[in-house]
């Protein structure tokens, strides 16, 4: 079987320190990176995706800036590509679909931030375009959000997107539990 890994927007600006620190940011991109070390580690295929937000009202994610670098936890080494992009899904206006026809994986594995925004925008588009998709839940982070006067905690909004995409998007393993599965390859 093979694989490729898809790492969304692990960057500097959703850490402690940054613009816009996520809850659980630290520990998802610690994840994050016994996850990439063992797909380089098995020569599998790694794309990074980080997020530019070129506008002059951006809070966070500047051209520029150190927020928007990728996070030094998961950054990219060699000829691993990385695309750019300006909106939720890493589909739109990037080469993601193309990088992915062309490596041509059995299995698709998804971990980033914002579980809420980005990685559930870019699964979704994923499935719907006939990739078998995995996503590494506790390799992912997100916000606290506000609706209505009520905030929701980050972990509860990371719980419910995660639950949202097993329905029918994605297969969800931990961490842990996608290196024991590759032994059994």
């Amino acid at each position: 079987m093979s694989r490729a890994l898809v790492i969304v927007d692990i960057q500097n600006d959703y850490f402690p320190g940054g613009a816009y620190p996520l809850v659980g940011s630290v520990a998802a991109a610690e994840r994050a990176a016994s996850v990439l070390a063992a797909f380089r580690e098995a020569g599998d295929p790694v794309v990074h995706i980080q997020h530019v937000w070129d506008a002059p009202d951006a809070s966070f994610m500047r051209p520029g800036s150190a927020g928007v670098e990728i996070h030094p936890l998961v950054a990219p080494v060699g000829d691993e590509p990385v695309l750019r992009k300006a909106e939720p899904n890493a589909f739109v206006g990037t080469f993601l679909e193309e990088t992915l026809r062309g490596i041509a994986p059995d299995q698709l594995v998804v971990l980033g931030m914002m579980s809420s925004m980005c990685v559930d925008s870019t699964v979704r588009a994923a499935s719907e375009l006939g990739f078998d998709v995995t996503v590494v839940h506790d390799a992912c982070a997100a916000p606290d959000l506000e609706f209505g006067g009520t905030t929701v905690l980050g972990d509860a909004v990371h719980v419910a997107f995660m639950a949202a995409l097993s329905d029918s998007f994605a297969t969800l393993v931990s961490a842990d539990d996608l290196a024991g599965a590759r032994t059994q390859y």
